[in-house]
């Protein structure tokens, strides 16, 4: 059953990352790898948010809800393989201080993605 519920979880996280990346790029056409940044900051968002709620969404289900969501979905749809190649790339062609700031973005932004997808947003008062 684990194998399934991550499995199934990971192609469909594999499409939704495809289809993002693909409608992004069409968008958006820059020499600055921004889906792949908005998929891996989207994605530490959605495994931070499933984190913090499926317990209380659905509580029967979460440890199958997490294998699908978390480790299947999430998994498949954040690239981190696909983040070190373009930042390769970008240092590769020169693009030294380019390259430097899609690493900061990615690490500062994905933290911080997670942690309100986890503990929410903070209040102001």
């Amino acid at each position: 059953m684990t194998w399934v519920l991550v499995g199934s979880g990971g192609v469909i996280g594999a499409l939704v990352r495809y289809a993002l990346s693909k409608w992004i790029g069409e968008r958006l056409v820059v020499s600055f790898p921004f889906a792949t940044l908005f998929i891996n900051v989207s994605g530490s968002f959605l495994l931070g948010l499933f984190t913090r709620g499926l317990g209380n969404w659905l509580p029967h289900a979460e440890p199958h809800a997490m294998l699908f969501l978390g480790a299947g979905f999430c998994g498949a749809y954040t690239t981190f393989s696909t983040f070190t190649y373009e930042f390769t790339m970008l240092a590769r062609e020169g693009r030294f201080s380019t390259a430097i700031m899609y690493y900061l973005a990615s690490a500062v932004l994905g933290f911080a993605a997670a942690a309100v997808g986890l503990f929410g947003l903070p209040s102001i008062r």
